[in-house]
């Protein structure tokens, strides 16, 4: 049926008339990846069959196959049957002793598992923990070693699986999030369920008037010739494009931000922080790979991801080795002239017998990792193995993958014979990373000097400056304060970080500068550190600023009303104020969305104390056990109390 409709838009059946607009609006309308099929037949037909077009679907007869014929699934005090009643997907969950049943609403992801979304109430959609294994044709748990309550902030139908907040504006196209925080219920909705053409390329509707010889309508966003907001010809607007969804980041909009806005203007890209990267900057938990490629070189000479995958399959451009030696070959690419023209597809260069694994240029330079339990991921990196640093730090190497029977050390003496001159006679920043993370203020010094070097990557850079914590305060103030003139809006908002630990006289002009910069990243960056601070404290030149940083923030926060982590952040700038009232019931909020966070029910125990008496404060402890009874800080509260 899919296929018959786009060809009814080809030969142009379909098309629906577009009218000019006399009056000026935000943006152009989206129109739906049907309306582009009308003429860009081979792209449409290539962005089918991707994983993009599939990325969320409601349920139909191709999806699932072989499931929802009376399937049970069964885990510890679980049990799950999945079954088709007039039509319709319906899934029987009990747990706890309770069977609730829910019609599937839609499906997330298409390949290698499949997500089902269900319907909870008030808006909500959930993404459920049972999910398809689309090659076994079986049911299996994401998490097979947890066994979360309902009232678990981590179970299935709790605030971290909440598809309306934390995935769907990457699955969808023109997605709103639109979270009521007083009546506590969403009302989302999108232009189109799946990433359509209009995803990467913009709103279509001043396009189709382009094309169709009408005069496009009046607006305040920028269009190119062809009336897209985003300029998919540019490679480094093209590559902030894709970051928006593939990466590990805070999101400051609504949901998907106008295609064509730059990224740091829509997000904060995460830090190569513990938990998320080794120290080495390798990937640990699935960080959506543009922190990963943000670190390599290839990044740094202007590759792209559309050097590698092919923009409307997303698949790789070639096979195996090929994808890397249309580069990394003796005849080169002109496109990047500081390549160093060899042969590297050779047993010379690999040290492994030709067509072996070892041979792939994957296996050493893009390591990979299992996600979900059976979502295989590669570290777009693309370093060169360092199983020295990995014998230094302890973190993965790529040769004792696969040598599982050898040492990271009898790998590193492996590369030391084979390359003599090679790069592990060169220091690496994971080196200092990993002692910035132990103590920031001892690796001062060696932070500093890998935050001043700009050969290297922006995020390491700008990570060597939030890793600086108090050591910031035994560092040259001017210093620091020249980091607000870098050009990576990354590596400003890491002396910004850095800058909070220094005297609020003293940083203020860099604060001011931080308020008033070009990227909005930078801008929250330095009204977080300015409303960390106490007005006692406050000198009168960044007094007239303090309304400016809290609109700044404040614009942020309401499209974060959803998440513990705003509430948390709210409470402890309150508390800053001295505004308890409003602390109490930002906590309040906090462990109501997540009654796991142990570090919002200690402030709400102390504050309950400090304004209500202890007798109050004990209630709210006894709540807090309740949800987190093994917490040994709470068991100390509960001591103190």
């Amino acid at each position: 049926m899919m296929r018959y409709v786009f060809g009814l838009l080809a030969a142009g059946m379909l098309a629906a008339p577009v009218e000019a607009q006399d009056e000026e609006r935000d943006a152009p309308a989206y129109v739906g990846s049907v309306q582009c099929a009308q003429c860009h037949v081979d792209e449409t037909q290539a962005w089918q069959q991707s994983h993009h077009a599939q990325a969320w679907r409601l349920p139909g007869d191709t999806l699932l196959l072989g499931a929802f014929e009376g399937e049970v699934f069964e885990q510890d005090d679980m049990r799950v049957q999945f079954l088709t009643e007039d039509g319709k997907r319906v899934v029987l969950a009990t747990e706890s002793g309770i069977t609730q049943r829910y019609e599937v609403h839609s499906v997330g992801g298409t390949h290698p598992l499949q997500h089902l979304i269900l319907e909870t109430g008030k808006g909500r959609m959930q993404s459920f923990d049972v999910v398809w294994d689309v090659e076994a044709r079986q049911w299996y748990h994401l998490y097979p070693d947890q066994e979360l309550p309902p009232e678990d902030a981590f179970h299935w139908s709790g605030s971290y699986k909440n598809w309306n907040a934390r995935c769907a504006e990457c699955h969808a196209t023109g997605f709103e999030k639109n979270y009521d925080f007083q009546r506590r219920r969403y009302a989302s909705k999108q232009a189109e369920i799946g990433v359509g053409c209009e995803a990467c390329h913009g709103p279509g509707e001043a396009h189709l008037a382009i094309v169709s010889g009408t005069a496009p309508g009046r607006y305040a966003v920028a269009l190119d010739d062809w009336g897209f907001s985003a300029q998919m010809g540019s490679p480094d607007k093209a590559m902030e494009q894709c970051a928006g969804c593939h990466s590990r980041r805070e999101a400051f909009g609504n949901g998907n931000p106008l295609p064509g806005t730059a990224f740091a203007d829509a997000y904060n890209l995460s830090m190569l922080r513990p938990g998320l990267y080794h120290p080495d900057g390798q990937i640990q938990d699935e960080v959506f790979v543009y922190g990963s490629f943000a670190q390599s070189k290839m990044h740094q000479a202007g590759v792209t991801c559309a050097n590698c995958h092919a923009p409307h399959t997303g698949e790789v451009v070639a096979e195996g080795n090929a994808v890397c030696t249309q580069c990394h070959s003796q005849a080169g690419n002109p496109e990047f002239p500081s390549l160093q023209l060899a042969d590297y597809d050779t047993v010379d260069h690999t040290h492994h017998a030709e067509g072996s694994d070892g041979a792939q240029c994957v296996s050493c330079h893009m390591t990979d990792q299992v996600y979900m339990g059976i979502d295989w991921r590669r570290d777009h990196n693309f370093r060169v193995p360092r199983p020295d640093v990995s014998a230094q730090l302890g973190t993965p190497d790529a040769c004792s993958r696969c040598h599982t029977d050898q040492s990271a050390e009898w790998a590193a003496d492996q590369v030391a014979a084979w390359y003599p001159d090679g790069r592990w006679n060169e220091p690496h920043y994971g080196a200092v990373l990993a002692e910035g993370r132990r103590d920031g203020r001892a690796a001062a010094p060696e932070l500093m000097a890998l935050a001043q070097d700009i050969d290297q990557a922006g995020l390491v850079r700008a990570t060597a400056l939030w890793l600086l914590g108090a050591g910031a305060t035994t560092l040259d103030l001017t210093e620091l304060g020249a980091f607000l003139d870098d050009p990576d809006p990354q590596v400003r908002v890491g002396a910004l970080d850095a800058l909070r630990e220094r005297a609020i006289v003293a940083s203020a002009p860099y604060l001011i500068k931080g308020l008033n910069d070009e990227r909005r990243t930078v801008r929250l960056a330095a009204a977080r550190a300015l409303m960390g601070q106490p007005a006692s404290r406050m000198p009168e030149n960044l007094r007239p600023y303090v309304a400016q940083a809290y609109r700044e923030f404040g614009a942020m926060v309401r499209n974060q009303m959803d998440f513990a982590e705003a509430h948390l952040q709210v409470a402890g700038y309150a508390m800053v104020a001295g505004n308890l009232p409003s602390a109490i019931g930002a906590l309040t909020e906090a462990v109501r969305i997540n009654p796991q966070n142990v570090q919002a029910w200690s402030s709400l125990v102390r504050l309950t104390a400090e304004t209500q008496g202890r007798a109050q404060a004990k209630r709210q402890l006894d709540r807090a056990l309740r949800f987190n009874p093994e917490d040994p800080g709470l068991q100390q509260l509960a001591q103190q109390l």
